[in-house]
């Protein structure tokens, strides 16, 4: 993390699910396998994995993320919420109020989400201890300056500080080939 600079993580369509929601796609008593652990302690990719439905097509397959939540949270790019045919909204992570409706079909069942849809907002997480280093603050908008033959700034990345997070910056895949940052990147984090 030299001169500011963070690395760059993209994250493809996931879901995260509740116990309820998950019993009712792969049935009673289900608990979800974990196949990955990811950058953030104690966050996992499953081998599970279900199909989401929208009233213009159907992405099968796509990962749930484990522990289980409290809500239902499908995440996606906008390409995704194309192929769906749904008007996802650009979220963080759990404001859910108002987002996109979808189906999740499993293999034990369906289950038809008023809302739940959502495009992340651009985030880093931070420890508390790297939020200082970099100058930074809990709910802070700032930029990330990426190198490259498609360089660009990411504006409105919005901080995220916490002593359970590792510090990575995440953004969807769309994001990423806009960008070409393939491999292992970094940014530099520069205050509005």
């Amino acid at each position: 993390m030299a001169d500011n600079r963070i690395i760059i993580e993209g994250s493809g369509r996931h879901i995260h699910l509740s116990q309820t929601d998950l019993e009712a796609l792969f049935g009673t008593g289900f608990e979800l396998v974990a196949k990955k652990y990811l950058s953030q302690p104690g966050e996992f990719a499953s081998e599970s994995r279900v199909d989401v439905v929208g009233p213009k097509g159907t992405i099968q397959g796509v990962g749930i993320l484990g522990p289980t939540r409290a809500q239902t949270q499908v995440e996606l790019s906008y390409t995704d919420a194309r192929i769906l045919g749904i008007n996802a909204p650009i979220r963080e992570s759990g404001n859910l109020a108002g987002s996109a409706p979808c189906a999740l079909v499993g293999p034990a069942g369906k289950v038809d989400l008023a809302e739940g849809a959502i495009i992340a907002k651009r985030h880093i997480h931070f420890t508390p201890e790297d939020a200082e280093k970099f100058g930074v603050v809990d709910k802070e908008i700032v930029q990330v300056i990426t190198d490259g033959d498609r360089a660009l700034i990411f504006d409105e990345v919005v901080v995220r500080v916490s002593p359970k997070y590792a510090t990575y910056m995440h953004v969807d895949y769309d994001e990423i080939n806009a960008a070409a940052l393939f491999g292992e990147v970094t940014g530099i984090v520069k205050k509005k």
